[in-house]
């Protein structure tokens, strides 16, 4: 039975910190939303999310994991968008990858920006997921059976991360961008289309304005 009450104990510490970790990376949104050029210094963190600031660094980490904190709960939030059966959708996933950014943009420009490893942002869940995709697509046999599936939606990947980053330097629009990360998603379905399906996936690249 003590073996029991420090598991219910450990269990409702373990809930308490996941808490105060979700308070702290709301308030980093906030702050981010009031005051885009304003520092988000740590003492602003904490008081916001009614915390000391030794508990920001202690859930959270230095800086550089503030960032990454941000990154982790826009995927959440993806994970959530992609709960339904749509999600089987490769240009679903990509479309709600983008629009994922683009609805929060203040965030998510500054969390790219400031977080010197955000190339890696797409590099877990929305690469996962588009992987699976791919998977239906080609047991749905529209994809050749020889394809490596994780390969080809990394190239697609990097071509959304390259596309984000230029959203975020203001040299495209978010319309741009959407464009573009759906192209590179056309042209990575259609070099991999089986032969009966080639046709279909080739033709979205013939009148498509990627800019």
């Amino acid at each position: 039975m003590s073996g029991d009450g420090e598991g219910l104990r450990e269990g409702l510490r373990e809930r308490h910190k996941a808490r105060r970790r979700s308070r702290i990376v709301d308030a980093v949104r906030e702050l981010l939303r009031e005051s885009p050029e304003s520092a988000v210094s740590v003492e602003r963190i904490a008081e916001r999310a009614g915390v000391a600031p030794a508990t920001v660094y202690n859930l959270i980490g230095p800086r550089e994991r503030i960032w990454e904190a941000l990154a982790a709960g826009f995927m959440e939030e993806l994970e959530r968008r992609l709960a339904g059966p749509e999600a089987g959708d490769p240009h679903v996933v990509v479309r709600t990858t983008v629009q994922l950014f683009v609805g929060d943009p203040v965030v998510s420009r500054h969390m790219v920006r400031a977080w010197d490893e955000s190339g890696l942002v797409l590099d877990r869940s929305p690469l996962t997921r588009l992987a699976e995709a791919m998977a239906q697509a080609r047991t749905q046999g529209l994809l050749r059976a020889d394809v490596d599936l994780d390969a080809l939606a990394a190239v697609v990947g990097a071509a959304c991360v390259g596309a984000l980053h230029q959203w975020v330097a203001a040299l495209i629009d978010e319309d741009r961008f959407l464009s573009r990360a759906l192209f590179a998603l056309d042209v990575a379905l259609a070099a991999a289309a089986s032969d009966p399906c080639r046709e279909e996936l080739v033709a979205p690249l013939r009148s498509r304005d990627t800019g």
